[in-house]
């Protein structure tokens, strides 16, 4: 179901998932007129479940996404199906525009587009993504507890990884790939763990049934494991923020893009935020929902701010273009709420 997209709101939010949906909970609660824009491919979808949601551990990523939807239109935010294609600047907000052509106008943007994973080129490796080929051990640790587990190197945070799957399984390989020799610290480290470093190229995945059971070697050799953790390189779905001149960047961990902003989510454009894994490649579901509340929080001060120069100054000068605008801020805001 998609709501229609309306001329005008306070705030655009950009994506539907944990960190855009509780963002637009927060706004829509707080009486702003909000609009989520959302493609419906959320970064978790291939997963079965998510953990570590304190009093949600488990349900379907499809599931929260309903119930967060349902909750955002329950205090009047509308949910619209479509990808924003670019926003530009207009006065002192911004015109947004699908990429079907449709637009709307917003005060604000809440970017929480998320960021998608671009993984190593290994035959099998992405049929299997999110079942039993993973990253994240605090998002599938538990599930793949005492298994065969490998970790496939693709970046400087796979010893890393490798380190932190040692606390769910006692039988962890390190399959160096394509990635640097290991420094003298890092294969004390790997050995004091217990950790066995398998060398040579990766060239594919073995399975029986619809389950892993190998690593093939490029020399033919299969080394058994029932998980795989990969470390993908991330992109973020930021091209649309172009016009605005806010581009992606490296991120400092080495793992691909992120739009910076600082600790309430505020980026170097004024009006423009960003909440959950478009601002930080590590955040899980709770932490991007968090950090989209926190934003919208900070988003809702920051109109309240405005709304009141305004109303100061059409206070003191009935006349002035403050005045007007303040006018027309109460009359959409009347509107809005059926008054």
């Amino acid at each position: 179901m998609s709501d229609q997209l309306e001329n005008d709101c306070d705030v655009v939010v950009v994506g539907g998932g944990a960190a855009g949906l509780s963002g637009a909970l927060m706004l829509a609660r707080a009486r702003r007129s909000v609009a989520v824009i959302d493609t419906g491919a959320p970064r978790n979808a291939p997963a079965a479940g998510v953990h570590g949601l304190l009093g949600r551990d488990g349900i379907r990523p499809g599931e929260l996404m309903e119930r967060g939807r349902a909750e955002v239109r329950g205090y009047g935010g509308l949910v619209v199906s479509g990808e924003v294609a670019s926003a530009v600047r207009r006065g002192s907000g911004f015109e947004v525009e699908l990429a079907d052509g449709r637009r709307t106008r917003a005060r604000r943007l809440l970017v929480a587009t998320g960021a998608v994973d671009e993984l190593p080129d290994v035959p099998g490796l992405q049929e299997r993504w999110g079942r039993d080929v993973l990253h994240c051990p605090y998002c599938h640790g538990w599930e793949v507890r005492d298994q065969a587990v490998g970790v496939l190197a693709t970046g400087p945070q796979s010893v890393h990884q490798a380190l932190l799957f040692r606390q769910w399984s006692g039988d962890v390989g390190y399959f160096r790939h394509t990635a640097p020799p290991l420094s003298g610290e890092e294969a004390e480290q790997l050995a004091a763990r217990g950790i066995t470093v398998v060398q040579g190229r990766v060239a594919s995945l073995e399975t029986t049934g619809d389950r892993l059971t190998g690593v093939r070697l490029d020399d033919g050799t299969v080394v058994a494991r029932t998980a795989l953790a990969v470390a993908p390189r991330l992109r973020v779905r930021a091209g649309f923020l172009a016009p605005l001149g806010l581009l992606p960047a490296e991120h400092p961990a080495g793992s691909g893009e992120y739009v910076p902003g600082d600790a309430t989510g505020l980026t170097e454009v004024p009006g423009v935020w960003v909440a959950g894994n478009v601002a930080d490649p590590f955040a899980q579901v709770g932490a991007a929902a968090a950090a989209g509340a926190a934003a919208a929080a900070r988003i809702n001060a920051d109109l309240v701010a405005e709304e009141t120069r305004l109303a100061v100054a059409a206070r003191r000068d009935p006349f002035s273009p403050e005045s007007e605008a303040r006018v027309c801020e109460r009359v959409l805001g009347d509107r809005r709420h059926g008054l």
